[in-house]
């Protein structure tokens, strides 16, 4: 019998709206350590309006691409780039060790069982040869040839993942070899490359980012306790935070700052559509942005939000924002200084600040 199935239904919101107050606040708790080492320097740079030579983007040095450590153990992976900045529990059978100097290089690994399973990679500098992060979408095409089908057997199952045409611009699926696959997310603003996530076939299929047509048995979705749950969104609240400054940098833009404060009202927000069944920048009592932060006190000369629901997890979410022409003005805004996120479940809400003087 065949089934046909695509669980994440890609949603996403964004608004960007701007506030004059007269109040100030302490300043912000910075979240994310700097570290200065993740990944062997490539000849290929993509172009920005901040000169690498500026920051510190020293790596540490690696054989081969990438793509060679599917499949490799913890120990190695420690042992080649050293302890993570953290290790994040994931809404699925792994957990991600994360790599950043906080400023241009971003790596998640995901370990299983002490084993790469999945990675996803953006920034400058990253070894994925045979592409490169910030190259233009008609030669990654011409290295892959997309496709919109894709397929995977494993004995009598066998399984094919239907790519949108949509899909095929934003975010195509190739398949490496008999066991491994390559998400290649574009920016679909400047036609190039934003960044990509290897995947073996298992975790693919506990993804299931794709409308998929199979014969054979899916993976049963993992359950999680209420205080796994609270570790979950904690790691995607960081992961959001560390990316969206990666982006910001690629843009020649400010790193902006946590704000504590501001991240409790985004969780609020996205733990009450969760739970009253709604996405929206208004709840369901009529209150936006301006009254959810005066109701958490916060404090601001400029406010925005974006929103999304129902990706698998925060690298996705922000791709997702990053090409919706309201959710990349906040992401890239200059009138922001500062950031709070809030996940809970699978809804996502940043809020981004102007602070006072």
């Amino acid at each position: 019998m065949r089934i046909i199935q695509s669980l994440f239904f890609l949603t996403l919101l964004g608004i960007a709206v701007f506030y004059f107050l007269d109040r100030t606040e302490t300043s912000p708790e910075e979240v994310v350590q700097q570290v200065t080492k993740i990944v062997k320097e490539k000849r290929h740079v993509l172009d920005t309006k901040v000169s690498p030579s500026d920051e510190d983007t020293s790596v540490v040095p690696l054989e081969g691409n990438i793509f060679q450590w599917i499949g490799q153990t913890s120990e190695a992976l420690e042992g080649s780039f050293g302890v993570p900045v953290r290790i994040d529990k994931s809404a699925y059978d792994y957990e991600w060790w994360v790599y950043t100097n906080s400023t241009n290089q971003y790596v998640q690994f995901g370990v299983e069982d002490n084993v790469v399973k999945t990675i996803f990679a953006t920034g400058e500098g990253l070894d994925i040869n045979p592409v490169y992060i910030g190259q233009p979408y008609g030669e990654v095409d011409q290295e892959f040839s997309f496709s919109e089908e894709v397929s995977y057997n494993n004995g009598i199952s066998s399984y094919k993942f239907r790519i949108s045409k949509e899909d095929i611009q934003v975010r195509p699926l190739v398949k490496l070899n008999d066991n491994t696959f390559i998400q290649l997310y574009f920016d679909t603003f400047t036609d190039k490359l934003s960044s990509l996530r290897v995947l073996t076939a298992d975790t693919i299929l506990k993804q299931r980012p794709y409308e998929i047509e199979y014969r054979g048995k899916l993976p049963d979705d993992p359950i999680f306790t209420e205080d796994e749950w609270e570790e979950i969104e904690k790691g995607m609240e960081q992961q959001i935070y560390d990316i969206t400054n990666i982006i910001r940098h690629r843009h020649g833009k400010d790193k902006l700052d946590w704000e504590e404060s501001v991240s409790n009202v985004a969780f609020l927000h996205s733990k009450d559509m969760e739970e009253n069944n709604y996405f929206s920048h208004y709840s369901l009592n009529g209150d936006g942005l301006k009254e959810r932060l005066e109701a958490g006190e916060v404090f601001y000369t400029a406010a925005g939000e974006n929103i999304a629901a129902q990706y698998p997890d925060a690298p996705a979410a922000m791709e997702g924002w990053l090409n919706s022409e309201g959710h990349r003005e906040a992401l890239l805004s200059n009138d922001y200084t500062h950031i709070g996120v809030g996940v809970h479940r699978l809804y996502y809400t940043q809020n981004f600040l102007g602070k006072p003087l």
